[in-house]
């Protein structure tokens, strides 16, 4: 049986023993297609507390798991942590699909301090663009918007899903936060989507969710000027549920999932019911994504050149995160 220890301080103390032990075995002759899933199934299940990019802690008193990015260089979405996430998310549905009562929260939150996360890889973006590589534009943005939809349905499981911002969400890092069904940030937090500054806009999502839940005119209002917000406003707004103190993000996320333990079936059945009523579909995506790669090669030089500094800022941030650790 696999122990997993819980190394960071501001996570649940205990150290957890894995409750879902699973023997992976060459088969001794052909196998079914059975058998075959079935091995497929194990090893992704396997795999949840392997994953390079993010750590991956079973807290079993509250029926959760809780995931943090530890993205390596910026704190952005990458490549590698884009497949990472694809793999933790086939992984939870491999372990906990036949065993619906066994999970109840999962919550995502990130390791960089000020920062859940800065959204898309620009250092991709502009090799792609400068390469005038559209269908590695698309095969990114499609990347993106299937780790968002499943996450909007909650994997299709019987779960409640956290998005916990200990720091800054912006650009796609706000799209997929706002994929969770609850999300609490701490104060000092800051939100919004800054791809007009570059002459582009958030295209893997954002419009999609944040007309359905606040309204178009808001929805246009946040890109066109690329205004960054705090936690407050987006709270008042509604796109955020909880601001807490700095610092009191994780305890925040625990009370909730204690103060609504008797509750979750009805709360779970709330936000299905939400995502059945006005749906996000991935034909929607991904036709924003269409139109996102088109964006993306009509930019200009000098639009390229705003992102580049961006970039270098980046690179700042990465720096000092790392210094702070």
């Amino acid at each position: 049986m696999q122990s997993i220890a819980l190394s960071h301080a501001s996570v649940p103390s205990r150290a957890i023993s894995w409750p879902l032990p699973i023997a992976l075995k060459e088969p001794a002759a052909p196998t079914t297609d059975a058998k075959l899933l079935d091995l497929m199934k194990g090893a992704a299940a396997r795999r949840l507390f392997k994953l390079e990019q993010l750590e991956v802690n079973w807290d079993e008193q509250a029926n959760a798991l809780w995931t943090f990015m530890r993205p390596r260089g910026r704190p952005s979405y990458n490549l590698e942590l884009l497949e990472d996430i694809h793999a933790l998310q086939r992984g939870i549905v491999a372990a906990f699909e036949d065993r619906p009562n066994e999970l109840h929260y999962l919550v995502a939150g990130s390791r960089t301090p000020g920062v859940f996360s800065l959204g898309g890889d620009l250092h991709h973006f502009l090799d792609r663009i400068q390469q005038r590589d559209r269908q590695a534009l698309v095969d990114y943005g499609e990347s993106c918007v299937r780790v968002l939809h499943r996450f909007l349905n909650a994997l299709e499981l019987p779960i409640i899903t956290i998005g916990l911002a200990q720091g800054d969400a912006l650009g796609g890092g706000f799209e997929s936060l706002l994929s969770f069904n609850v999300i609490i940030a701490e104060r000092g937090a800051k939100f919004g989507f800054p791809e007009t500054m570059f002459g582009l806009f958030p295209g893997m999502g954002a419009y999609s969710i944040v007309s359905r839940r606040v309204g178009a005119a808001f929805a246009e209002e946040m890109m066109l000027t690329g205004r960054i917000y705090s936690a407050e406003e987006m709270k008042e707004v509604g796109l955020v549920h909880m601001v807490v103190e700095p610092g009191q993000g994780v305890e925040a996320a625990r009370d909730y999932m204690q103060r609504n333990k008797r509750r979750h079936v009805g709360a779970r059945a709330v936000y299905k019911v939400s995502h059945g009523v006005n749906p996000v579909t991935l034909e929607e995506l991904d036709r924003i994504v269409q139109i996102w790669a088109d964006a993306c090669l009509q930019l200009r030089e000098r639009d390229l050149k705003v992102m580049q500094r961006l970039l270098a800022a980046q690179d700042k941030l990465q720096y000092t995160a790392q210094a702070a650790e």
